[in-house]
């Protein structure tokens, strides 16, 4: 590193080329080591030779410090740019070698890939690859199976090829490569156009297909349809040959049950015409033996009987004639509905819709079926494509994450020996800084206890002077009110004066006393001078101007007002002007008193004269300054004041004036005593303060010895306790990249177990796809199969037409003769029921032979409808007011009472107030 740092520079020479920011701190640094001298020059402090010296060195000490630490910038600026210039170099030799290495993989599975694709292809029209030392050996199995070590032999050797080979070799070795791989995936761009061309085909095959599929499940579906209809029709034939079959049965049946009618029915008239014989021979003799009440009588009842006897005959008639009016009505409708039916299913059997087809339940499962299948396909097909993708992402996923888990575990173990070498370098440096601060702070803490009671005595003498200062201040104080009070009286006077020259006065007597003396002695000899002129001018003017006294008197007052108000402006002026004056005299007496504290006796007395100097020159300026001001204003107002009052005013001032230098010299003895007494207390005031603060300069060094161990001790505790802590973290941190590998490992495994099973998956994919398109083929055959069958099947439904045709017309004959038989049937049926009541009501009268037997017959008959239903003993006494059914009251009674609150016959519910008695009479 010292060789790239260079050879060594003169020190008085000009500073070393560097960055601008550099420079401009260099002369930030520089400017601040010139504002000291100025400083000090100002201040009045002149230093002697060694000093001086002393300052050259310290200043040259700064300069070389600053040359040094631009040194050591320069140095470690350098440092970084090796250390970035050598990253560089190994970052751009791992590219190199990464690009070498993955281009000898390129080539080796391009060479793969076409004895794959041409196996029987002859080996010596192929370009064999360029034999170089740039290609690297090693393989893509075994990147893939174990990581490569940092530098491999192969490696260095492909490094030392690429630093001893020149540019030209390098070229045409790469130029020759290039015409390699530019061969290689030539030969497999024709071969995967060929394949493309392959897959244009299968995909146009696989259209075709998939239109004879279409037409295919076409042809099923009206397979389907057809032998949907013909089941349909077959059950109709069946239904119609089963209902022929039990019409023939019926009618057989019928024609059975009217011959034993017809045969009873004779049996009956040959027994009704005896029975009218046996009457008529009765009759003939009964009318002879018999009287004519019980004939009339007999005759009133068969008459009656026979009159009731055929009203019930015609209302049988009439029922009959109109159930079959209804039976006839029922049949036309039915008739008509079935021409219709008829009809429409002709046509609907010449022309049926396709839509019927698709609602059927066989066709919908067809379709869903299908698509089902279809779905299933596409998806395998995508499956199997995203599955093939993630195959190949997978695998250079691995790859990549494999070689950025090499290169960040070997920069992470270079970085972690490096900063261990450092943390080791600093913490023994801290160690040896740490015994001597120790060393150094024992020793201090020695002379700390020696100087313990020496420090305690002075800061007693301290605090001692401190309260003497305090009764000092406290005595200035006072002092000074005793001045604003003397200086209060004095503006009293002033105002009640209300003069110029007792303003003029008092302002000078602020300043010094024996030039306002010299002052007062010539202005009264100027004031005499001006008096005996203004008398004769006076003179002159009261002979002159007698008559214009008064305007000019009011005049002159007026004026004299507004000048008056002037002066007192202009008096507030110069007092404002004075006081500013005063505060900047304060503020330097004050600097100069500071100065006078810090510096050495011999250095104070000097200041003390030049002071004393500057003060006398510039009180004697502003003196002159306020007597040429004081000699214009009384020219001004000799040329104004001209009257007695004036006259008389100068005298009171006189006398003022006079009262005031009094109290003016009174006043300057008691300020010359304050004087006095100020400067022995000041000098003592300035003794105990130099041996104050020699002792707190003692005390402060002392403190600061102190303060600096601790600090330094402090430092090293918080450097060790930081050093610590960075190694903490970097052990946490070598735990923490551990366990990364680690996990990193285990994602590596998992990675080629999820490659595994995606393989397997893969193959199975593969068979399952094998599968389907033996499939495919095997519905192919179905299909053709299924059009010879439709074919066949429409053959057969042609003939079953014609039978259906036949087997309607011997359907619509057998319907015909049943509904005749059926019709020939109902009216035996009735006749029977005819000649049912005829035999009935000739047994009556066979066992009936008397009248009166007939009659008490009839009024039993009678007496057993006027009964109680329910009991048959008791007669009926009650009706029901909601349905109008007669009962007796017992009956009725004893049906409430039991909770049985029905109508027996209707079973209509009654309540306490729906049930009342009648009386038939």
């Amino acid at each position: 590193m010292s060789g790239v740092g260079g050879g060594k520079r003169p020190s008085g020479g000009d500073s070393p080329p560097g960055p601008p920011e550099k420079k401009n701190k260099k002369e930030e640094k520089t400017t601040t080591t010139l504002i000291e001298p100025i400083r000090i020059s100002l201040c009045g402090h002149f230093f002697s030779t060694e000093e001086m010296d002393m300052k050259v060195i310290q200043f040259k000490n700064k300069k070389l410090c600053e040359r040094l630490e631009q040194r050591q910038t320069m140095e470690d600026e350098l440092r970084e740019k090796i250390e970035k210039l050598e990253k560089r170099q190994a970052t751009d030799d791992t590219t190199l070698l990464i690009v070498n290495r993955y281009w000898s993989q390129l080539e080796e599975n391009v060479h793969v890939l076409r004895k794959r694709i041409e196996p029987v292809a002859p080996l010596t029209s192929t370009p064999a690859p360029p034999s170089a030392p740039l290609s690297d050996p090693t393989p893509m199995e075994e990147d893939d199976a174990s990581p490569p070590p940092p530098l491999s032999d192969n490696a260095k050797g492909f490094l030392t090829t690429l630093e001893h080979s020149s540019e030209e070799e390098l070229t045409l070795h790469l130029q020759d490569r290039m015409q390699f791989s530019k061969e290689a995936i030539a030969c497999l761009v024709c071969v995967f156009d060929r394949l493309h061309s392959r897959i244009d085909n299968m995909c146009n095959s696989t259209l075709e297909n998939s239109r004879l599929r279409d037409l295919a499940t076409l042809l099923q579906g009206r397979h389907h349809k057809m032998s949907m209809e013909y089941n349909e029709l077959v059950d109709k034939v069946t239904s119609s040959e089963t209902k022929v079959s039990e019409m023939e049965t019926t009618v057989e049946d019928l024609q059975w049950d009217i011959e034993k009618l017809r045969n009873r029915e004779q049996k009956l008239n040959k027994h009704l015409a005896e029975a009218m014989e046996q009457v008529r021979l009765y009759v003939c003799m009964s009318v002879y033996s018999l009287p004519s009440e019980y004939l009339c009588a007999f005759f009133g009842l068969s008459m009656r009987s026979r009159f009731e006897s055929l009203n019930a005959e015609l209302e049988h008639n009439q029922e009959l004639a109109n159930s079959r009016m209804a039976e006839l009505e029922k049949l036309q409708a039915e008739l008509q509905e079935a021409v219709r039916e008829s009809e429409k299913l002709k046509i609907d059997l010449r022309n049926i819709p396709e839509e019927v087809v698709k609602e059927t339940l066989e066709y919908k499962c067809l379709q869903s079926q299908f698509s089902l299948l279809y779905n299933e396909s596409l998806g395998v097909k995508t499956q199997l494509d995203e599955a093939r993708a993630l195959l190949l992402t997978a695998k250079n996923a691995h790859l990549r994450q494999i070689e950025h888990m090499e290169s960040d575990e070997l920069s992470l173990q270079k970085k972690l020996r490096t900063e261990v070498i450092q943390l080791e370098d600093t913490l023994a440096q801290v160690r040896k800084e740490y015994e001597m601060l120790r060393i150094e702070f024992e020793q201090n803490l020695a002379a700390n206890e020696q100087a313990g009671p020496i420090n305690r005595e002075m800061r007693h003498l301290i605090s001692s002077l401190q309260n003497h200062n305090l009764q000092l201040k406290g005595d200035v104080q006072r002092y000074k009110r005793k001045l604003r009070e003397t200086q209060m009286e004095i503006n009293k006077l002033r105002c009640q004066s209300g003069d110029t020259a007792v303003l003029i006065l008092e302002d000078t007597t602020s300043d010094g006393i024996d030039v306002k003396k010299e002052e007062d002695e010539d202005h009264e000899e100027e004031e005499e001078e001006r008096r005996k002129e203004l008398e004769r001018q006076r003179a002159r003017e009261r002979e002159r101007e007698a008559e214009r006294e008064r305007e000019r008197e009011r005049e002159r007052e007026r004026q004299r007002s507004d000048e008056l108000k002037r002066k007192d402006s202009d008096t507030l002026k110069m007092l404002r002007v004075e006081l500013k004056k005063a505060q900047e005299s304060q503020k330097e007496m004050k600097l100069l008193l500071d100065m006078y504290k810090s510096a050495p006796k011999e250095q104070r007395d000097k200041v003390q004269l030049m002071a004393a100097e500057r003060k006398s020159k510039a009180e004697v300026d502003e003196l002159r300054m306020r007597v040429r001001e004081l000699e214009e204003r009384e020219r001004k107002e000799s040329k104004k004041l001209a009257d007695e009052d004036a006259l008389r005013k100068i005298r009171v001032a006189e006398e003022t004036i006079e009262h005031l230098q009094k109290k003016l010299a009174a006043t300057k003895q008691e300020e010359e005593a304050l004087l006095s007494e100020m400067d022995v207390t000041g000098q003592a005031f300035e003794d105990m303060q130099e041996q104050n603060s020699r002792l707190l300069q003692q005390l402060r060094e002392k403190d600061d010895a102190n303060f600096k161990l601790m600090s330094e001790r402090i430092k090293s505790n918080q450097i060790y306790k930081l050093l610590k802590e960075e190694k903490e973290e970097l052990a946490d941190q070598v735990l923490r990249f551990k366990t990364q590998v680690d996990a990193q490992l285990l994602v590596v495994q998992k990675l080629e177990e999820k490659e595994g099973v995606l393989q397997s998956t893969l193959a199975t994919l593969e068979k399952e796809l094998s599968v389907r398109t033996q499939a495919l083929e095997l519905n192919k055959r179905k299909a053709v199969e299924a059009a010879q069958l439709a074919e066949d099947l429409k053959v057969q439904l042609e003939h079953t037409q014609a039978k259906l045709k036949e087997i309607q017309v011997s359907v619509a004959e057998n319907r015909t003769a049943r509904e005749r038989e059926s019709s020939n049937l109902k009216r035996a049926q009735e006749d029977l029921s005819r000649l049912r009541r005829k035999l009935e009501k000739q047994k009556k009268v066979e066992v009936y032979s008397d009248a009166d037997e007939i009659l008490q017959e009839e009024i039993n008959q009678y007496k057993a409808k006027l009964r109680c239903p329910c009991c048959n003993t008791r007669d009926k006494e009650t009706v029901l007011t909601k349905c109008f059914h007669v009962f007796c009251y017992e009956c009725l009674k004893m049906r409430y009472d039991t909770r049985q609150r029905k109508c027996p016959k209707c079973n209509c519910a009654f309540g306490a107030n729906d049930f009342h008695r009648i009386y038939i009479t």
